[in-house]
């Protein structure tokens, strides 16, 4: 067994019980010991503690999102319909475990930095994907603009009392429409003004 098959092991192992108690490197011992292992690993696992053990839950759906989607012929489909089969197929998965996830935030609320390359890492893997292979700059705005629909998502999820998650689903989908229609009319504008004459611009102040 790697390292990082006992990261993960463990990590899985403490959500029934972080639901109860909260992400510490004391529910990490539980769960190894539920695991057959010894509970020191759990310190030497994570020696960032908490925040540790909760980015690499975060970086282990990443993976399995991963999984859960080998097989599924997304070509067909639109990118945003694309983006929308990839975040509800993690939010599906984890529906169970909510709870554990809250409390997973509010530890990353106390690191900026990790809980940002965290969300990074999981819009990067959900573009790949959803089959986005861009390099230029819009590479930086898709990525900002779906980091934001995720945590939104992601807010909202929590509290979804709706079966299969099918109210989240419906939130999500409107999100990546209004973004849509956001870009379709800026690059309607772009045309627009590219057939002015020159010297003509906007109006001052706007």
């Amino acid at each position: 067994m790697d390292f990082q098959e006992i990261r993960d092991r463990l990590v899985l192992a403490a959500l029934p019980h972080v639901v109860f108690e909260g992400w510490s490197l004391r529910v990490l011992a539980e769960a190894a010991v539920a695991e057959g292992l010894d509970p020191s690993l759990a310190e030497r696992a994570f020696m960032g503690g908490a925040a540790e053990a909760v980015a690499h839950f975060a970086a282990l759906a990443d993976r399995m999102m991963e999984e859960d989607l080998a097989g599924r012929d997304l070509v067909a489909l639109r990118v945003p319909e694309r983006v929308l089969a990839v975040l509800d197929a993690r939010f599906t998965r984890w529906a169970p475990h909510r709870e554990a996830i809250r409390r997973g935030l509010a530890v990353m609320a106390l690191d900026p930095v990790r809980a940002a390359r965290a969300t990074a890492a999981t819009v990067e893997a959900t573009w790949r994907l959803a089959g986005e292979r861009s390099n230029d700059f819009s590479w930086y705005t898709k990525r900002l603009t779906l980091g934001a629909i995720y945590s939104a998502t992601m807010l909202f999820w929590l509290d979804d009392p709706s079966e299969d998650c099918a109210d989240t689903r419906a939130f999500l989908r409107r999100r990546l429409a209004d973004v849509g229609r956001v870009t379709a009319l800026r690059k309607q504008a772009g045309g627009w003004l590219g057939k002015l004459p020159r010297g003509v611009g906007l109006p001052r102040g706007l």
